[in-house]
Order: C-alpha cells, then sequence, then structure tokens
C-alpha cells in the first residue's frame, strides 16, 4: 500500500518506523526544523531523522493551504495518509488526496482528550486509563469515526515522557495491525460520542507552575504530567526551581510549606497531604537529587514555597 507518512516528535517514530516495514512509503511530511537549545540551531524533527536514515522522500512545507503541497502529494497516487502527532490541521484539500482516506494516530481513548496534548491531559486530570485510537481523518478536531482501539492504564509515578513512550510502540502496532482492513474495504468504523468529548489543549509554560493549595495528589499529578514539558516550577528562595519526582507521603502543614528532607526527597505540604519530589533543579544548575542539593543549598523547614 503507498502511504504518505505524517509526523514530527519522538512519538511518531515508532509508527514510521514499523509501516515502512510493511509498506511503500512514498513520502514523509514533517514539520520544519526548529532552533533548540541556548545557541539555537536548527535541529530537525526526529521523524525526519529516522526518514533520511531510511532513505525516504522527506517533506517539510511551512505552508499547508496554498495548494502545493496537496498537489505534489496527489501526484505521488497515494492509498493512505497516516498522520501522528504532525502538529499541524490538514486542510480539506489535503485530507481529499488519498483514495482510501487519511487517518490518525491519537493518544487518547476518544472522544476523551480530542486536541494537542491528550497523554499530558490524562496525567493531570488524574485518569487511570488512557490508550490509543485510529481514526479517519475529517475536518473537525479529532472528531472523526475511529476504527480502533488500544488501552493502557496510566501507572501513579508516570510522567508524561514515559507514558508518551509506551504509547507511540502500542499506536505503532495499532496502526500497522489496522491497515490491512483499510486496504481491504472491511474497517468497521465507530462514530463518536459527542456529548462525551473533553479537550486537551496545547500546554503554556503557565501550565508548569505548581499550586500547592490543592491536595498532593492533584500537585503530583500535574507536576507528572508536565514532565518533561514544560516541567514543574516552584518559587524557591526568590528562585524558579524545578522539581521532579513527586512522591505523596504522610504529613501535614500550611500549603506551601517546606516540612524538610524525606527518604523520597524534599517535603512540601499542599492543601491536604504532603508531597516530596525526589530532584530539584536551580536556575543555571544541574537536576540533582534533593538531598544533595540540600547539602549545599540549605532550605530550612518552615521556608514556604509559591508558584
Amino acid at each position: 500500500m503507498r502511504v504518505v507518512f505524517f509526523g514530527s516528535p519522538e512519538f511518531a517514530v515508532p509508527s514510521l518506523r514499523a509501516i515502512a516495514e510493511r509498506h511503500d512509503v512514498v513520502a514523509v511530511v514533517s514539520q520544519p526544523d526548529r532552533p533548540a537549545g541556548r545557541g539555537g540551531k536548527l535541529q530537525p524533527p526526529a521523524v525526519k531523522v529516522l526518514a533520511g536514515g531510511l532513505g525516504l522522500r522527506m517533506l517539510q512545507p511551512t505552508k499547508l493551504r496554498d495548494g502545493v503541497l496537496a498537489s505534489e502529494l496527489a501526484a505521488l497516487v497515494p492509498d493512505v495518509f497516516v498522520v501522528v502527532a504532525y502538529g499541524r490541521i490538514l486542510p480539506p484539500d489535503l485530507l481529499a488526496v488519498p483514495r482510501l482516506g487519511p487517518w490518525n494516530v491519537h493518544a487518547s481513548l476518544l472522544p476523551k482528550l480530542r486536541g494537542a496534548a491528550p497523554i499530558q491531559w490524562s496525567i493531570i486530570r488524574g485518569e487511570k486509563e488512557t490508550g490509543v485510537a485510529i481514526m479517519r481523518m475529517e475536518e473537525g478536531l479529532d472528531t472523526g469515526d475511529v476504527a480502533a482501539v488500544t488501552r493502557d492504564s496510566i501507572r501513579p509515578d508516570d510522567t508524561s515522557g514515559a507514558l508518551s513512550a509506551r504509547l507511540s510502540t502500542l499506536g505503532a502496532q495499532l496502526v500497522v495491525d489496522t491497515l490491512p482492513a483499510i486496504e481491504l474495504g472491511t474497517v468497521i468504523l465507530h462514530k463518536q460520542d459527542d456529548t462525551q468529548a473533553t479537550l486537551a489543549p496545547p500546554l503554556s509554560k503557565a501550565d508548569g507552575q505548581l499550586a500547592f493549595t490543592a491536595p498532593a495528589e492533584v500537585v503530583s499529578a500535574r507536576a507528572r504530567g508536565v514532565d518533561p514539558w514544560p516541567g514543574a516550577t516552584l518559587l524557591l528562595q526568590g528562585e524558579v526551581a524545578k522539581v521532579f519526582g513527586p512522591t505523596v507521603v504522610e504529613g501535614a502543614g500550611r500549603p506551601g510549606e517546606v516540612l524538610g528532607l524525606r527518604s523520597q526527597g524534599l517535603a512540601i505540604a499542599c492543601g491536604s497531604g504532603v508531597i516530596a519530589f525526589a530532584e530539584i533543579q536551580l536556575p543555571g544548575r544541574k537536576r540533582m537529587p534533593a538531598k544533595a542539593l540540600l547539602a549545599g543549598h540549605p532550605i530550612p523547614p518552615g521556608t514556604v514555597v509559591g508558584a
């Protein structure tokens, strides 16, 4: 089957690799290279790196709505588009190109968590289960009919990075298992129940600010959901620090009050309960275990941290 693959970040890499092993990938479309790091050097998307290694035709358009990409891809006569975390909305002329339709690998149990950041919000909102859905794309935001679903439990210590890695592998297997039925025309589609839909909007840096007036379980979920980006932050002795590895522990205190060092890390009281962070990163410094950082940078019990 002739496939055009759309994708950009690491999450999409397993799907491209699995599809390329089984089908004819006639083009790969990814986001343009972006500046990264302190030097602002242009970095290619993870999908571009893999596509180069596989010798696949690579396209990185800056515009999607001028008809140029749709014309170029139509000339390749693709059977399907497979879209995995591409990061941009495809206009109608592109959606109409493939003979057997455009298909999306979406990291949620649709109609829950439609949008750009379903993995992060599934953790932040305290969901116990998530998964991956294969959806036939249409103009609406993740509103298309669903062809297949696989489920996965959200673990108590899951970060969005860890959960993303698992779901990327599950999604790759699910899409290659579903493509034969799409090719044969035997795929069974299920309409989404729009009344059950929830949204998962893109995260901003502000989403990483921890509010210790919330219960410890809520603070933990927020901290894990924004790891690795934008990262969980708090105001500590006048500096914005990043914190990692939250664990809910026993204890009580004023919201935001530092209670000292526990075996699980630096303990901070919440609206109810206490949360301990295993690692801390101060501005301009390396990420360190809480015990090591406190040895050279004391944080007295009773110190109050803020967002």
